[in-house]
């Protein structure tokens, strides 16, 4: 009986913290990625960043842009490009239905995280609707809020009265 890995914090490559703090996630996919040699060994050493990358979809392929992966330290010539496109790999089911989403309301595709699943390179996928600024000062109000209440309880618990 085989056992599903879950994915471990070493595994992770790189996240995109702003994208929750900036869009309401509705839902998430994983998209396996193309790349090339000196890409994925850059990968390996845990270099990436994903704060302005954004997908599209584009004549029924779904492509990741803006994406920096720097290049390879030990690469000479054959080295890629830094912020080139690179395809997504997902079921056309999948693209047909965010195709759909994408074009019917104000939504866009976002990528979350790069990960190592089973030594490939993974993609998580977000389609996301943007939020207004008060959308985002009631979420920063709201951790604030919940953030002391912890804090309180911990303190009751503790018998510090302050």
């Amino acid at each position: 009986m085989a056992k599903k890995k879950k994915t471990s914090a070493s595994n992770v490559v790189a996240t995109n913290r702003k994208a929750r703090h900036d869009y309401h996630i509705l839902e998430t996919h994983e998209a396996g990625i193309v790349l090339v040699g000196t890409e994925i060994k850059s990968l390996r050493e845990g270099k990436a960043s994903l704060v302005d990358a954004f997908a599209t979809i584009d004549d029924g392929e779904v492509w990741l842009r803006a994406l920096y992966i720097p290049e390879y330290s030990m690469g000479h010539w054959t080295n890629h490009t830094p912020r080139r496109n690179r395809k997504l790999l997902l079921h056309r089911r999948e693209i047909d239905s965010l195709m759909g989403k994408v074009r019917d309301g104000n939504k866009t595709l976002v990528p979350l995280s790069l990960y190592f699943k089973e030594g490939r390179l993974k993609v998580e996928l977000g389609l996301a609707a943007g939020k207004q600024d008060y959308d985002k000062r009631q979420a920063i109000k709201k951790r604030t809020e919940e953030r002391e209440i912890t804090r309180e309880l911990g303190r009751r618990v503790k018998g510090i009265h302050a």
